[in-house]
């Protein structure tokens, strides 16, 4: 049986454990939370090192993308380095390679039209193949970026803008301690309700959950929600808010979908390559002969 463990700086009390088959292979799979504490994370990578098949890096991103430039973050690349032997990955080949898929088969294969749609994507460096798709569909996209990783009151609604204020800003930012950008530990937890404008105007809300979680209005009747990492506990929680569907872009496990980063940790073992060995033709190519789709659910009418 092949395991693979998530080491993420979220909240413990997330943590979780399942067993499931992918590619003819048993895996056991676990998530371990910190609670935001970055020297556990890196002490139970060093003591799992070896022994374990992959690793995930939840909580936090190692890198970010913006245009063709890839950004990383210094303390993440830290806890990443505690891995000597055990590859470790943080889930963006994945985002850049499923996420960009999920927008084509919602059109091609579910009737989802973005066209003229207004979409929120929450922070768009997190998830940029899926916002370069939104944008190519012909979304009318708003990117969090500012309003949601620095609390400045700035939309920024293209692409070329986001690149040109990634290369200023995100040399500065992935130098900064993580969680002055993401929510760790019991921030995942806590809704404080932030630029509530923008959620309501848009039909589509794409991106990080807990960027989601941690900013979203006390409504948001009628929105469809594209995320992932989603529990059934947060399920009823958007079904209480009124959203009326709920897409995740990975599979679900054990009463959750999966983090990107433990679906990748999962892809790199079937692959039996290191991660900088890994090309996005190699991550499509087992993507579709997993045949690994979007899960929709219908959360109201």
């Amino acid at each position: 049986m092949k395991r693979v463990i998530s080491i993420s700086l979220g909240s413990s009390k997330r943590d979780h454990q399942a067993m499931t088959e992918f590619g003819g292979e048993m895996f056991s799979i676990e998530r371990i939370g910190t609670d935001g504490d970055k020297n556990k994370a890196i002490q139970l990578i060093k003591e799992l090192d070896g022994k374990v098949d992959a690793f995930g890096m939840g909580g936090t991103d190692l890198y970010i993308y913006a245009g063709k430039k890839r950004y990383t973050f210094k303390e993440s690349s830290r806890i990443a380095a505690a891995a000597k032997h055990t590859p470790i990955v943080d889930g963006s080949g994945v985002k850049n390679t499923l996420e960009r898929r999920v927008v084509q088969h919602l059109k091609e294969k579910e009737g989802i039209t973005f066209n003229d749609k207004q979409v929120l994507v929450v922070c768009a460096v997190d998830r940029f193949g899926l916002a370069e798709e939104l944008v190519a569909a012909g979304s009318q996209v708003v990117f969090g970026d500012l309003l949601f990783g620095l609390g400045l009151p700035i939309p920024i609604r293209k692409l070329g803008t986001l690149a040109i204020l990634a290369r200023v800003i995100a040399p500065i930012i992935t130098r900064l301690p993580i969680e002055m950008f993401y929510p760790t530990g019991e921030k995942q937890t806590q809704n404080i309700p932030r630029f509530s404008q923008y959620f309501e105007q848009a039909e589509f809300i794409a991106g990080d959950f807990h960027f989601i979680r941690r900013f979203m209005p006390m409504s948001l009747q009628g929105k469809s929600v594209i995320t992932n990492t989603v529990t059934q506990k947060d399920e009823e929680l958007l079904r209480d808010r009124g959203v009326k569907t709920l897409i995740t872009t990975t599979p679900e496990i054990g009463g959750r979908s999966l983090g990107t980063n433990v679906l990748e940790a999962i892809l790199v073992t079937l692959l039996g390559k290191r991660p900088e060995e890994i090309t996005a033709v190699d991550y499509g190519r087992i993507l579709k002969e997993l045949e690994i789709m979007p899960r929709i659910k219908r959360l109201s009418d």
